[in-house]
Formats: C-alpha cells, structure tokens, sequence
C-alpha cells in the first residue's frame, strides 16, 4: 500500500479573519492595541498595531488528498500571497508525490525557492505544506503526529500564558504570564516608568513565585533594552524576549552578557531554518530559543533546529501555534513547558487560539493538557468559514 499511494490534490484556502493570522481581530482585541513594535517609532502608528497592517495577510490553509482519499490539512499566516506561490510553485514538488516522501519535499520546496524565499511568507508557504503532509501521514498511518516523532516523554504539557493579565492567568492555573510590552523608546522615559510600573503592579498581583516575562516583539534598541531590563531586576522577571529585529543577533548578544543569566535573554518566533537559529546560538545570542512552527519551516524543520538548539544545551519553547507545537513539545525533555496565547479579547478566559478555524481544538485545563491519540494533529477544519472553493492543484489523469 505504501508504495502505491500518492498524492492527488493540494489545495489552498484563504481566510481575512481568525485562523492562523491571530493578528487579525476586531479592534477592540488586547492583541491589536498599544503594545510596541518596530513601528512605534513612527507617533501615527504607536496607539494600535492594526494602524500600520499587521493583520493584512490573513490566513493560509494548505489542505492536501491522497489517492486512498485520506486528507491532511496545515495552518500559517500568508494569505493570497502564500495560496498564489504555493499554488504556482510549491504545489509541482508535492502532487503526485507519495506521502511518505515528506524529507525530499521539503528539501525540494526550500532548494527552489531560494533565490526569492529562505525566511518570511514563502518559509510561512512551506510551513503550511508540511504541516498538512504530517497531517495527512498520521490519517493514513493512523496515528497521532507526536507518535511519529518518537512519542511522548511526559503525560501532559505544561504551559505558561501571553497576554496583559498575568493574574487572571495565575487563577487559571498557568505557570507564569508573558506580558506585552506597551512603550517602546519613542515614548521616552514616561513610557519607560509605564513599562516598569505595569511590571511591578503585576508582580504585586500574583506574588513571588509564579513567573513573568515580557515581551518586547522587535520593538527595542540595546541601550533601552539594558535600562529597561536593569530596572526590572527587583520583579524577578524570568524572561525578556525578542528586544531586537532578528537579524540584529550582536544586539541579542551583547543584551545576554550584560544580563549573565540574572535574566534570560530569547528569541526566534521570527527566525526561520536550523542555519538562522544555528547563527543565533552559535553566536551566543539567546539563553533558548522560540521557534514558530507554522512559520520556521514545519514540523520537519523544527526537529532539525531542535537539534541545533540540544547541541547548545538550550530550552526550545516554540511559540505558539497551537496543535501544531503541541505535538512536538511533547516529544522533547528540552521542551519542558509550552506557550499557550490568550485570545479571548480581554485575556480572561481560555479560549481555542485558532478558533473558529480548528474543530476539536484542546485547550488547557488549569493550565496542564493531555493529547488525544487522535490521528495527526487530532483536529479538523470548520469548513463552514472556508470560502466555497479553494485554489486546487492535481495529478494529471
């Protein structure tokens, strides 16, 4: 059977709204207000990220059928953009193909498309792909995607909660609470003591032992960076994460030797391949790293940067993505706890992060979560918010 099955359709769906673009919200959403990004430099896009475009590309979903009329479907931001270079180009290296042929796709999807991708929407393209090929191995293997990986190291995942109330997020049971951060350089040193205070106020709320950390999303330079770390020092603030564009790692790496593990220094959510974190780490730039599995190349990238980052003897905390971290996390002692994004709009509930995209999406329960055996990822689309018909590609007959 194996060597008779091949891959008949590829096709793709786009979504403006929910889904895999967790940008894209309504305006009254935490995640689209006052947090700093590298735009906040500029006064008319400080006040909300939805202001500068952040939630333009929306959503691609690759959904791919085998000739047995089993189906695998994967996640990822990207959009018309991602549908129009998987359907134009990626789509030639994967129909046809058998499934079980996952390494070479992948390999063939990066080699062709260097000469215009390595990292961004194209990398976020074959993401989506391979997803949906491990997706759609589990179906036909019967199988959940953590089983494939080598199976589960622990019973449950762990995690800790990214939103602005840390101490809702202690009551529901999670080990700590990533804020955002509101003020970056521009705002001065008024929006620098707004920075501190909010960290002190939170400290304040849930106590000495459960974890913060912040997250700073590319928005800092070095000497704001040092000044802001250096005054959270009294909060035992656990984590600062991604101060620096990514491409910036000798800011990362002069960041980490002045903190010296009084705090820990991470990135990655916006890097890409094991040769973008093997820079990262080989140049001492971050205490672990935080790869996006629906962005940094797959599930099959992902296993290689993890073996990067276990070579170092650093934690890998992927970023959020839902299922598709939580397959992963659990096969990895270096992944010892999981992110989970609050995307109820006012952070104080626990709701699905993809939703209403995902059917059957697990959730946390006082913070901790058992996988099902389910096969793949253990989800399914809701078809009802699709568009009637999506961009198909197919074998010849």
């Amino acid at each position: 059977m194996k060597n008779k099955l091949k891959i008949v359709q590829l096709r793709t769906y786009t979504l403006s709204q929910a889904g895999g673009d967790y940008h894209a919200q309504n305006t009254d959403h935490w995640i689209v207000g006052e947090i700093a990004t590298p735009m906040s430099i500029y006064p008319q896009y400080r006040s909300r990220r939805s202001s500068w475009g952040i939630d333009v590309l929306g959503t691609i979903v690759v959904e791919i059928e085998a000739s047995d009329g089993s189906i695998g479907f994967g996640v990822s931001t990207g959009g018309q953009i991602a549908s129009w270079i998987i359907e134009h180009h990626l789509s030639r290296f994967i129909v046809g193909q058998s499934p079980w042929n996952i390494e070479m796709m992948w390999d063939q999807m990066y080699r062709s498309t260097l000469y215009y991708g390595r990292k961004g929407v194209v990398m976020n393209a074959i993401s989506a792909i391979d997803l949906a090929l491990w997706d759609l191995l589990g179906h036909i293997r019967q199988e959940p995607v953590y089983a494939m990986l080598g199976g589960a190291v622990r019973d449950s995942l762990q995690f800790y909660a990214t939103g602005p109330r840390p101490d809702v997020a202690k009551t529901l049971g999670f080990i700590g609470g990533k804020l955002p951060l509101q003020y970056g350089p521009a705002s001065g040193e008024e929006g620098l003591r707004k920075n501190i205070s909010a960290v002190r106020e939170a400290r304040e709320h849930v106590g000495d032992d459960f974890w913060l950390m912040l997250d700073c999303w590319m928005a800092l330079d070095l000497p704001y960076a040092i000044q802001l770390a250096e005054a959270m020092m009294p909060y035992h603030v656990k984590w600062i994460e991604e101060c620096f564009p990514p491409d910036d790692i000798w800011s990362y790496q002069a960041l980490r030797q002045v903190l010296n593990r009084k705090m820990l220094v991470s990135t990655g959510e916006h890097e890409a391949t094991r040769w973008g974190f093997r820079l990262l780490l080989d140049n001492a730039a971050a205490d672990f790293i935080q790869p996006d599995v629906t962005w940094c190349g797959g599930i099959t990238e992902l296993v290689k940067i993890a073996g990067v980052a276990e070579s170092h003897g650093v934690w890998v905390i992927p970023h959020g993505s839902s299922v598709y971290s939580y397959h992963f996390v659990i096969t990895r002692n270096s992944s010892p706890f999981a992110e989970f994004l609050m995307m109820h709009k006012d952070a104080t509930k626990v709701v699905p992060m993809f939703s209403p995209l995902l059917l059957n999406e697990p959730i946390p329960d006082n913070g901790r979560m058992k996988l099902s055996d389910n096969p793949g990822f253990g989800v399914e689309l809701n078809r009802e918010i699709l568009m009637p018909l999506g961009n198909v590609s197919s074998a010849p007959s």
